[in-house]
């Protein structure tokens, strides 16, 4: 009995040994001393820490996702700002023509195409391009046939414009609305 006894003795005191350590440990991580002693402090000190960096980690990926939130918001927003800083040119020319009283119809064409040399710089600017397709074959993802007509020119080729069609980069915004050549009848 006395070698259980010894032995239950033993673990008691590895017990109260162990929990004098982790107090230890305690107090030294309370007053700042690093907790080299015991590997138990060790490990949960460290794994403290892990928790720290990943709460900052994490803080960090929604700081960086909220404000690309909001840049995106911002671009959506200001996209049109350079277009139509753009257009105001062309809109105080219009209304000097309406306003103008002289009767002049020569100056007021002058003006009219100065206006619209400032529309087609501005839409140059903006990457906006005019499909104006004459002689060219039909293609339905620009062009849009309105009529057919006789013409000596190859089927389904482009004779006529009726409205000018208009792509941003390589979107169209509008097709151009064409009359395009009929087959020749046999």
């Amino acid at each position: 009995m006395s070698k259980h006894h010894d032995a239950q003795g033993n673990q008691a005191d590895q017990d109260i040994q162990a929990a004098l350590d982790e107090a230890v440990a305690k107090a030294k991580a309370a007053a700042g001393e690093p907790a080299e002693d015991n590997p138990h402090a060790k490990i949960a000190e460290l794994e403290a820490q892990l928790k720290e960096e990943q709460l900052r980690a994490a803080a960090t990926v929604q700081n960086l996702n909220r404000r690309h939130q909001e840049e995106i918001q911002a671009a959506h927003k200001f996209a049109a700002a350079g277009f139509a800083k753009e257009m105001l040119p062309v809109k105080d020319y219009l209304e000097m023509a309406l306003q103008d009283q002289s009767g002049n119809f020569d100056a007021l064409k002058v003006g009219v195409e100065m206006t619209l040399k400032q529309l087609v710089t501005a839409f140059g600017n903006a990457h906006v391009s005019e499909i104006n397709p004459v002689g060219e074959t039909l293609d339905p993802n620009k062009h849009q046939a309105m009529s057919t007509e006789a013409s000596d020119a190859a089927a389904n080729t482009v004779i006529r414009v009726m409205q000018k069609g208009y792509a941003l980069n390589d979107r169209i915004l509008r097709p151009a609305l064409v009359v395009v050549s009929a087959a020749k009848e046999a």
